[in-house]
């Protein structure tokens, strides 16, 4: 069923690629070249879903949407194996993604006035390690609620425990407690996130 599922999914991309390319130009000395490129985009789209058949991460996506599935597609190639900080070990995430980080406190001028008590209830408490994600990494990038999430440079790993207005794509937000300072101090800064 999940086989025949992905497999409709792929041909349909395919046709609609090589329609949209043809029905542009279809009589116009351009229309060659359009079937070339459609070809192309084929097999970049038969070879991307080659290599997650191979790793077997293209099962996770099985109940997604097509348009949701074509951007997994996009944001998962290979394992990435990330340094742990203060560790000899190696681990190895299957995603990966550059965002801008920024952090918060549990102060009702930074939130709202429930500051200790995060989007989906959760109750933050100074010293935990959490993050607020906006919604795109959500939506987009399959990061979940209560997912561990590594920040290159920092420490430990993170959970996902509170979503960011959506205003904001491609970002997350560290929670610092109460201690502004540090807050202030982290400002603003492109990190890599890693996740399974």
């Amino acid at each position: 069923m999940f086989n025949k599922t992905v497999n409709a999914f792929v041909s349909t991309l395919v046709l609609v690629i090589a329609t949209s390319s043809v029905t542009a130009a279809p009589h116009s000395r351009n229309a060659t070249k359009s079937i070339e490129k459609s070809k192309t985009q084929v097999s970049q789209i038969e070879e991307i879903y080659a290599a997650l058949v191979k790793e077997k991460t293209v099962q996770k996506f099985s109940d997604r949407k097509p348009a949701l599935l074509k951007a997994s597609f996009t944001s998962i190639k290979s394992k990435r194996v990330l340094k742990v900080k203060g560790s000899n070990r190696n681990k190895a995430y299957a995603r990966s993604l550059r965002v801008t980080a920024t952090a918060y406190t549990s102060h009702a001028n930074q939130t709202d006035s429930t500051p200790n008590i995060a989007a989906w209830g959760d109750r933050l408490k100074p010293g935990m390690k959490s993050i607020a994600v906006s919604r795109d990494l959500l939506k987009v990038y399959g990061l979940k609620h209560g997912q561990k999430v590594r920040i290159k440079g920092l420490k430990g790993e993170y959970r996902v425990l509170d979503k960011m207005n959506k205003r904001w794509k491609k970002k997350i937000d560290i929670y610092m407690g109460m201690d502004k300072r540090r807050a202030f101090r982290w400002g603003r800064r492109k990190v890599h996130i890693y996740w399974n």
